[in-house]
């Protein structure tokens, strides 16, 4: 696969996770979205789901996780990549780590809790037994668009 090819299917998995964080903030949940994609397609797919829940637990990336495990009948998601509109929180990261995934692909940073690097990057942590690679900044313009779109009618 060359460079242009692998760089439409990243926009395409993130307008994917778009759609999630949209169907999220319809719901009155801070918009974020996760799509896991195995063998060039879509396998899982999350959005934000805290207000609904009441748990802090079900950010958009445990949901699109335990959907793909689910669905594969497995915890191991090694061969596997998920796409998500926000950078990953530490809770993330580790659940990513744990279920093997292979790549991370995020669309916004965040500056105030991600840990792929705009704190602190968790995947560099020596000694561990998983190698998750990490991209940043797909069609982050409009991932955080959704966010401070949606936190401005908050506001209002």
């Amino acid at each position: 696969m060359d460079s242009q090819e692998f760089m439409q299917n990243d926009i395409k998995f993130m307008k994917a996770a778009i759609k999630q964080a949209a169907l999220a903030a319809s719901h009155g949940e801070v918009p974020i979205g996760a799509v896991i994609v195995r063998d060039g397609q879509v396998i899982a797919r999350g959005y934000n789901k805290r207000q609904k829940t009441r748990t802090a637990l079900m950010h958009a990336e445990v949901v699109a996780i335990e959907r793909a495990c689910k669905n594969l009948g497995d915890w191991r998601l090694s061969d596997c990549d998920i796409y998500v509109t926000l950078e990953p929180c530490c809770m993330c990261v580790g659940l990513i780590i744990n279920s093997r995934i292979r790549n991370v692909y995020f669309g916004a940073p965040e500056p105030k809790s991600g840990c792929c690097g705009s704190v602190v990057n968790l995947f560099d942590t020596v000694n561990m037994n998983q190698t998750t690679r990490v991209f940043g900044g797909i069609l982050a313009d409009e991932c955080s668009s959704l966010i401070s779109d949606f936190f401005k009618k908050c506001r209002k």
